[in-house]
């Protein structure tokens, strides 16, 4: 037996007789895309690589050689993660990839390229470090962001166990009792028969400009108190995911717009995690978008008029009738028998059609993944998390806020050269008492 197939033969005998967590048992040799991730395959390339990144800041300076072996140790454990995308007559499917692990790289390029499987051994993301810091890179076919971090976590955790050998003996070579190893479909779970069509198609505000240098892709993090966002929040009387949101849509109407009106409205889209509404621990994708709107019809909006307004919007859809109302309508498409029928270069075709549509009615995305815990014998190592988004059609500009006990971060990642929207928006908080540092990965050298 060759050494490959002798290390796929011991990854399928070790996860025959492990333990699930919180899961079903899914067949080893391959798995459906969840409703979501059907859309990503279609539309994904270079341009538009569909490829979120979420890393996480050490204490230490990272070993790539030590975070190679925990990356070998941790992924025979994650079924979702240890597949390569296939292609079929109807759909495409995950089947399970068995191959070592890619391999770790030290960050020398650009964050959120295209994930090219036959140049990263079939798999569908990818792990880098660069001083302190570990990068997970996914494509979004695999996982949403909550998915991640608990691949993230684990492998932080295994790193961290490889390079303090006196902490395995304190928690042990275990996974943590709060990582899901769960892998159904909860879109086909929980969904009820179709519904009318809840998704906005009227055409958004949409950001244009001068890009950067073909390749290049600007990160822009700015580090804020928790402590100090609530207070600005409650100021407000709105919460620090509407805030932040708020802050941004009103940078766009003063930088874009100059505070006049428009006939088109600033739109962001707003990802909500399903999990809590449904009471799932799913690490496929399981999410929808909402989206927080602001229409100028006069001149002069202030600040607080804006974040009532775009708060207002969000507020009215963050409930779980109208979530549900959302993924039923996609999942009825799904379910189609005569949908189902048709050969995937024509269901391709359809996809690209409708997924053009919904994009380019929002201005940009803003993401929240929320606020990250820890085991407490790894805090002491663990410095921050952050995340960010890469490009897609008619979004040059787009913002992921993440938190780690007290320290928040919010990423803005773009392809425009001009940062006045990013400068608006660390202003105005500024302005509202809560102190920012920014860090640059380069682009913009501020």
């Amino acid at each position: 037996m060759k050494k490959n197939e002798k290390q796929t033969d011991l990854a399928r005998r070790k996860r025959k007789h492990r333990e699930r967590r919180s899961g079903t048992n899914v067949s080893i040799g391959w798995d459906r895309l969840d409703n979501t991730a059907h859309l990503f395959p279609v539309i994904a390339g270079e341009d538009m690589t569909n490829v979120y990144r979420i890393f996480v800041c050490l204490n230490e300076t990272v070993e790539k050689d030590i975070l190679q072996q925990a990356l070998q140790i941790v992924l025979p454990k994650f079924d979702g993660f240890n597949v390569r995308l296939r292609q079929g007559v109807f759909w495409y499917y995950f089947e399970e990839n068995g191959k070592p692990a890619p391999m770790v790289r030290a960050e020398n390029t650009y964050p959120c390229r295209y994930i090219v499987q036959n140049r990263n051994r079939s798999y569908l993301f990818r792990v880098s470090c660069y001083k302190k810091r570990i990068n997970l890179e996914v494509f979004h076919a695999l996982t949403d962001g909550m998915g991640g971090i608990n691949f993230l976590k684990e492998l932080t955790y295994q790193y961290l166990r490889l390079a303090h050998p006196k902490l395995k003996e304190v928690v042990g070579d275990r996974l943590s009792a709060d990582t899901s190893l769960n892998r159904e479909d909860s879109f086909l779970k929980n969904y009820r028969k179709s519904h009318a069509k809840g998704y906005k198609t009227q055409k958004a505000y949409l950001l244009k400009g001068e890009k950067v240098r073909k390749g290049e892709f600007g990160v822009l993090h700015g580090m804020m108190s928790v402590k100090e966002l609530k207070e600005a929040a409650h100021r407000y009387g709105v919460s620090i995911n509407e805030y932040l949101v708020g802050a941004f849509v009103y940078s766009i109407y003063m930088e874009c717009l100059h505070g006049i009106t428009s006939a088109r409205p600033i739109r962001a889209a707003v990802p909500v995690n399903l999990r809590p509404f449904f009471q799932s621990v799913t690490t496929k994708n399981f999410f929808v978008m909402v989206s927080a709107e602001f229409l100028p019809q006069k001149e002069a909006y202030s600040f607080s008029e804006t974040l009532q307004i775009t708060s207002k919007s969000l507020r009215s859809q963050i409930n779980r009738e109208h979530l549900e109302n959302l993924f039923s309508y996609n999942v009825s498409n799904q379910k189609n028998l005569i949908a189902s029928a048709v050969p995937l270069f024509l269901k391709n075709i359809a996809i690209r059609y409708v997924y053009t549509k919904a994009a380019l009615a929002n201005t940009t995305t803003v993401t929240n993944i929320g606020n990250i815990s820890v085991e407490d014998a790894y805090a002491p190592y663990i410095d921050r998390f952050g995340a960010f988004l890469a490009m897609s059609k008619g979004q040059p500009l787009k913002g992921t806020i993440c938190s780690y006990g007290d320290k928040l971060t919010f990423t803005f990642s773009s392809v425009l050269a001009d940062t006045s929207i990013q400068r608006r928006f660390f202003r105005k908080l500024s302005e509202d008492g809560i102190a920012v540092r920014i860090e640059s990965n380069g682009v913009y050298y501020e």
